[in-house]
């Protein structure tokens, strides 16, 4: 029996058409529906739709009333004719990847039915391979449940004071993590608006991973300016090595080489400042930032590792990659030497000779424990031992 839709004194103009499509919805493709109505000019209205929506329409005479037959349309019907659905990597999928994002689907939520003639949007990072990683989506999650509050979770108001070698050396190494973080803050924000909303988890970590630098900025900051003193000294080394990660155009390198190898380092460094911070604000600092980092590297290794399953070869360009950091910093001095002696004036915990010799000796360690994490990390990218300790030890100086 034909399903008939009654839609009475409304007219298509005032809404009857939702009436039509509930009871096109109800039946499959090719086959017909009945709607009738009393609206004046309803047949013409009804006439007008079905040409816009696809949906071919007849009308008859029905117990002495104008019916009008309409057959549900394919699929690709009217305003959905041509459309192109974005999970359609694998339809039986529910929010499938597809291994290439379409200029069309342009901002669409991945998975909804794009219109037709919708303008063209050209991401540059549209590539599956180019920036995946399975455990973003968990990553990002983790992320939300760890933000912090710096004014909630760091006791500013606890009282110490330093002597003054020692703040000093304090506002160094600040001012030389801030250039640092200011770095690891801009590289992932260069590729976010390259970045195919398709890939939505990469996107959504790559924006809280911005906010947790932007986050670590603030802190360092106002740890630095805590007691009254003024940015230190930031060398021509240190900006041309940060210059080479904001320069580099491809995002599996660029994860590389901030993630994997400078970020992790960086957590090294981190740890070495809760071990060995002088006062509890720094101590509080470091390890919250530490953990804010170890996620961004966690990223990195998981993307690198995606890729690198499905394109062995790549591990080739990512080696030439961090030799060619090596050849274009070859001509600066390396790690700011005021850091240096910063770090071996924290780890020494007193100023004198023998407490001074302690700390150099600690501050080697914390190179050491660098380079050997670096290591680890790339052996875990299937470089052999002898490659990953070759191109730990080219890693920047600099440590980021």
């Amino acid at each position: 029996m034909l399903p008939i839709t009654d839609i009475e004194d409304l007219g298509l103009d005032a809404g009857a058409h939702i009436l039509i499509k509930h009871g096109l919805q109800a039946v499959p493709p090719g086959e017909d529906i009945g709607v009738v109505g009393r609206s004046p000019g309803w047949e013409a209205q009804l006439s007008a739709w079905c040409r816009s929506q696809g949906h071919p329409m007849a009308l008859t005479e029905q117990d002495g009333r104008v019916l009008a037959r309409v057959t549900r349309g394919g699929a690709d019907a009217g305003r959905w004719r041509g459309a192109m659905h974005t999970g359609h990597a694998d339809a039986s999928q529910p929010d499938a990847i597809a291994t290439q994002a379409h200029p069309s689907w342009g901002m669409a939520t991945r998975g909804a039915t794009v219109e037709a003639g919708s303008p063209a949007m050209h991401f540059r990072l549209n590539q599956k391979n180019e920036v995946w990683s399975d455990s973003a989506a968990d990553l990002y999650a983790q992320a939300v449940t760890a933000q912090w509050k710096p004014d909630e979770v760091i006791d500013w108001n606890e009282s110490f004071e330093l002597p003054d070698v020692v703040e000093d050396a304090v506002a160094q190494v600040f001012t030389y993590m801030i250039e640092n973080e200011v770095a690891a803050l801009i590289v992932p924000a260069r590729f976010l608006g390259q970045l195919h909303p398709h890939f939505r988890e990469v996107q959504a970590l790559l924006a809280i991973q911005i906010a947790d630098e932007a986050r670590h900025i603030d802190v360092f900051t106002r740890r630095l300016r805590l007691k009254g003193r003024e940015p230190a000294l930031s060398t021509a080394g240190g900006q041309t090595s940060l210059k080479t990660l904001i320069d580099e155009p491809d995002f599996s390198i660029a994860e590389f080489l901030l993630s994997v190898l400078g970020e992790g380092t960086f957590v090294t460094l981190l740890l070495f400042l809760h071990a060995h911070a002088p006062d509890p604000v720094t101590r509080q600092i470091a390890m919250l930032a530490a953990r804010d980092e170890a996620r961004h590297v966690a990223f990195g290794m998981t993307h690198l590792m995606a890729r690198l399953e499905l394109e062995p070869e790549f591990r080739t360009r990512l080696a030439h990659a961090v030799q060619a950091r090596n050849d274009a910093l070859s001509a600066t001095s390396g790690l700011n030497e005021e850091v240096f002696d910063a770090l071996i004036l924290l780890a020494a915990g007193e100023f004198t000779p023998t407490a001074i010799a302690s700390g150099y000796l600690r501050v080697q360690q914390l190179m050491r424990d660098m380079a050997e994490g670096r290591q680890t990390r790339l052996e875990k990218l299937g470089f052999a031992t002898s490659e990953a300790a070759q191109l730990s030890s080219l890693h920047t100086r600099n440590f980021m």
